[in-house]
């Protein structure tokens, strides 16, 4: 049976769903909350460890990014960063700022706010942090959403620090520029009561709409991330982290719940084979010299480089290995994924790809002889240096002793199309230890009255504001609504004479649509955006020319929008030149003038807009081109 084709059980999914808010500084310090535009202006390096909890626990997930053994390599430059993000000076107070956009939206969810703030830390020791742990706080509880007539309950709304950004990675380093370091995030966390993907996506939408009304939360790829927690029956808890576009998330969890679906099939079928963990040996081959001829290009380069081939035997899993639990994901790329993040290895072989890539028919019977691979047995093959191809065996023993006894819990990474892929060990209690160098902040009665008497408008209420006060549609106006340019629509519409409803046509279907061809619209500064309606204004292009300007914009981002008119050729004609251009045309068709009259215009319409569509209104060549029409016909 396909993964497409299974029946869905029964599943149960919660939703993390972190957005970076739009604050004038930090979360504890005074840096702005702006990413660096300009090369870095100095870099260190660190190596960060685990360390215990106040139980004497080490947490399994920072125990197995330390195991990886990579220093970490900071960028940093002084507009956007200072020594707290460089972990060179204590934090200071806790953001006001912040901490009133996120109570706004907790009481907008209706959750009580804690009476005090305590900052805990948070182990993570991937190098996205200098201090080798996150700051974050629970500032409400208990609150609650009504999405489609169901009750989705609002577990806790926290605030915390954003990561540093990745810049890149090898085996032995990675790089993180930390001016995102200390941007604010909030947190809302929900029960685990949704039991569809497409609830999913709709309880996502909700929130989203929720956190936007506050009006300061950031826009763009990069501020809003998306965790899951998804269980299946007799399958595991399963977290799902990074889920960056909206419409992945029911893609993300459909896959994930096949995935589950197939491994729970693995483990019957490993059961009526009459696997057991305890046959699955530590027991590595050393094969090298049986390849020592390959032409495998992997092995080539390991025995090359010194390196060995070591060989396992997995007892009654042939054919299992091969099986797909997702779109391009099978068992074996599970081990595959294992034994890469636990040794750093490129990857592993295993028979039911065999004989391929490179690995010959007499290669593969050289290693069934060797390892007496017989029946319904399988082997993996790795091929590196001696210590990690030993690692690597043992998480793909591991990985193999997991799949007899069904789904393991773990940390899995969101794809872009939607699958997943192993990232770490699911974390544990000991990761969580109070912050000592930020002081409690309490939250007053009086705060919190204060907040609610002044409370943003609901986005029902919102929509229809929209509706009166700028004549918009009902569908535009939801489409403001729920995009992330509702302000600057606002300010644009203030201050320009365009109308209102093309304004918001172009923040909403047109910006979503250059966004789906690739064009990162979202990069664009707002100060630019307003600065192209004004160039309309101004009657320095036309309203045909924003599109261009836009997609010019989104990749001159440094540039004034003026000099994409320049660069494009979008200079508005004066009234001589549509004038010549009009008796051009009309010259040109004098036959189609004499056959049609005044019955040409549209004709002649669509060959002169094609010409100057962009660099005049439409309407001034209507009217130029009906009266010198008028007159050609007349004579």
């Amino acid at each position: 049976m396909s993964a497409e084709s299974k029946v869905q059980p029964r599943i149960k999914v919660g939703l993390e769903i972190h957005r970076q808010l739009d604050t004038e500084q930090k979360l504890f310090c005074g840096c702005p909350t702006d990413f660096a535009e300009s090369e870095p202006e100095e870099k260190f390096m660190r190596r960060l460890r685990p360390t215990q909890s106040e139980l004497g626990q080490i947490d399994q997930a920072a125990l197995f990014e330390f195991h990886r053994g990579r220093s970490v390599i900071y960028e940093e430059d002084d507009e956007t960063s200072c020594l707290v993000e460089m972990d060179e000076e204590p934090p200071g107070r806790l953001n006001g700022e912040a901490i009133e956009v996120c109570l706004t939206a907790a009481l907008l969810m209706n959750a009580k706010p804690v009476d005090e703030i305590h900052v805990m830390r948070k182990v993570v020791i991937d190098g996205s942090n200098t201090t080798g742990f996150q700051r974050t706080c629970v500032v409400a509880l208990n609150g609650g959403l009504n999405v489609d007539g169901k009750e989705i309950p609002i577990q806790q709304i926290s605030l915390e620090e954003d990561a540093a950004r990745k810049t890149g990675q090898s085996s032995e380093t990675v790089g993180y520029r930390i001016d995102r370091l200390g941007v604010p995030l909030i947190e809302v966390t929900t029960a685990p009561v949704m039991d569809s993907a497409a609830e999913v996506e709709r309880v996502a939408y909700a929130i989203g709409t929720i956190l936007r009304a506050t009006r300061k939360v950031k826009r763009g790829l990069g501020s809003i991330r998306q965790d899951l927690n998804i269980s299946t029956p007799g399958g595991a808890l399963m977290e799902v982290k990074g889920v960056q576009e909206l419409d992945i998330l029911s893609k993300a969890v459909e896959t994930e719940v096949n995935r589950q679906l197939t491994l729970l099939e693995i483990r019957g079928e490993l059961s009526k084979r009459g696997a057991k963990p305890e046959s699955i040996e530590r027991k590595y081959y050393d094969v090298t010299d049986d390849f020592a001829a390959s032409k495998a290009r992997i092995i080539k380069e390991a025995i090359s480089k010194g390196g060995v081939v070591f060989a396992l035997k997995l007892p009654k899993f042939s054919g299992l290995l091969g099986k797909e639990l997702a779109p391009g994901l099978r068992l074996g790329t599970e081990l595959s994924n294992r034994a890469s993040f636990w040794a750093s290895v490129g990857g592993i072989f295993h028979s039911d790809e065999l004989p391929g890539y490179g690995v010959t028919e007499e290669e593969v019977r050289y290693v069934r002889d060797r390892l007496s691979v017989v029946g319904d047995d399988a082997f993996v093959l790795v091929a590196d240096e001696k210590g990690k191809a030993n690692d690597a065996l043992d998480a793909v023993v591991d990985r193999a002793i997991e799949a007899i006894s069904g789904v393991p819990e773990e940390t899995r990474t969101a794809m872009p199309d939607g699958t997943t892929r192993y990232m770490r060990p699911r974390p544990g209690a000991a990761r969580m230890y109070p912050e000592t160098d930020v002081p409690q902040t309490p939250i007053t009665h009086e705060f919190i009255t204060r907040l609610k008497s002044n409370l943003p408008e609901t986005p029902e209420k919102l929509t229809m504001r929209l509706v009166d006060e700028y004549s918009l549609n009902q569908k535009l106006s939801k489409q403001l609504v729920d995009s992330d340019y509702l302000e600057l629509f606002e300010q644009i519409a203030a201050a320009s004479k365009v109308p209102p409803t093309f304004i918001a046509t172009i923040l909403t279907e047109t910006c979503k649509s250059l966004e789906r061809d690739g064009i990162p619209i979202h990069s664009i500064p707002d100060n630019k955006i307003q600065r192209i309606f004004r160039l309309v204004d101004e009657e320095a292009v036309a309203k045909e020319a924003v599109v261009d300007l836009l997609k010019w914009e989104a990749t001159n981002l440094t540039a004034d929008p003026i000099d994409g008119v320049k660069k494009l050729g979008l200079r508005m004609l004066d009234k001589r030149e549509l004038e010549q251009i009009i008796r051009r045309h009309i010259e040109k068709n004098k036959k189609l003038i004499d056959e049609r009259g005044e019955g040409a215009f549209s004709s002649l319409m669509g060959s002169i807009m094609s010409e100057v569509r962009g660099s005049i209104e439409p309407k001034q060549v209507t009217e130029t081109l009906k009266k010198r029409l008028a007159e050609a016909v007349g004579k």
